[in-house]
C-alpha cells in the first residue's frame, strides 16, 4: 500500500512504469540486507521488505521524499525498513570507505540526461553508482540497476554496467534484464521509446 501525494510528489507522485521491475526482485531479496539508494517514496525499498528482507535502507536527497516514505513503512507496518536523507553519491561513497556490505543493491536514479549532447557526462554517473554498488555487494549478492534516460540506449548501458564492472575486478552473470511495465508501450520504429532500463546481475568475486 502506498500513500501518492498527486500534487506535489514528481510527475504522478508515483512511478508506474516500475511496477513489474518491482516485483522481479522478489527471488533475490528473501532474508537480505538490501540498500535502495534514490528511494524516492519508498517502492523498491518496501517491496523488498514485502518480499522478505530482513533489512532495508532507503537513501534519496530529499527530506519530503524520506518523509513520505516512512508513511508508507508505517502504512504496511515495515519495521525493517529505514530511510536516510543523503546524496546517494555520498553514501554510497561513506558505506564502501566503512566496509558495509550488502546482499543486494538497487540503483534507481532519476534520469541522468535530458538530451542526446550530454549522454557522455550520463554515462559517467552511471559508471560511478554502479561501480560503487558493486563494490558493497557481498560475493554472490545482487545488482539492481536501472536507467529511466532515453537518450541512453540499451546497449549504452549495458557497456556502461560492463566497464564497471571491469573496474570493480567483479564477474556479473545476469540474470534479467528488463525494461518498462507492458502498459508503456516500445514502438520499434523509435528506439527511444525503450527508455527504461533495469538489469538485474549476480555479482561475484
Amino acid at each position: 500500500k502506498f500513500w501518492v501525494d498527486v500534487k506535489n510528489g514528481q510527475k504522478t507522485g508515483f512511478f508506474l512504469d516500475q511496477k513489474e521491475n518491482r516485483a522481479a526482485i522478489a527471488p533475490f531479496v528473501k532474508g537480505a540486507r538490501v540498500l535502495d539508494c534514490f528511494t524516492h517514496t519508498g517502492s523498491f525499498a518496501l517491496h523488498a521488505a514485502h518480499y522478505g528482507a530482513e533489512k532495508v535502507t532507503g537513501v534519496d536527497i530529499s527530506d519530503f521524499a524520506c518523509d513520505c516514505a516512512r508513511e508508507n513503512a508505517a502504512l504496511n507496518g515495515f519495521s525493517q525498513v529505514e530511510f536516510v536523507a543523503a546524496n546517494a553519491f555520498d553514501f554510497l561513497k561513506e558505506q564502501s570507505a566503512a566496509g558495509e556490505q550488502y546482499d543486494a543493491v538497487i540503483l534507481d536514479p532519476p534520469a541522468f540526461t535530458k538530451s542526446r549532447s550530454a549522454v557522455e557526462a550520463a554515462a559517467r554517473g552511471y559508471k560511478e553508482i554502479n561501480l560503487r554498488g558493486m563494490k558493497l555487494l557481498k560475493n554472490g549478492g545482487y545488482l539492481i540497476t536501472c536507467s529511466c534516460s532515453q537518450h541512453m540506449l540499451p546497449g549504452q548501458f549495458r557497456d556502461v554496467i560492463l566497464s564497471a564492472a571491469r573496474d570493480a575486478h567483479v564477474s556479473l552473470f545476469q540474470v534479467e534484464y528488463r525494461t518498462q511495465g507492458r502498459d508503456h508501450p516500445i514502438l520499434p520504429a523509435a528506439p527511444e521509446t525503450q527508455y527504461l532500463k533495469c538489469g538485474i546481475f549476480r555479482v561475484d568475486r
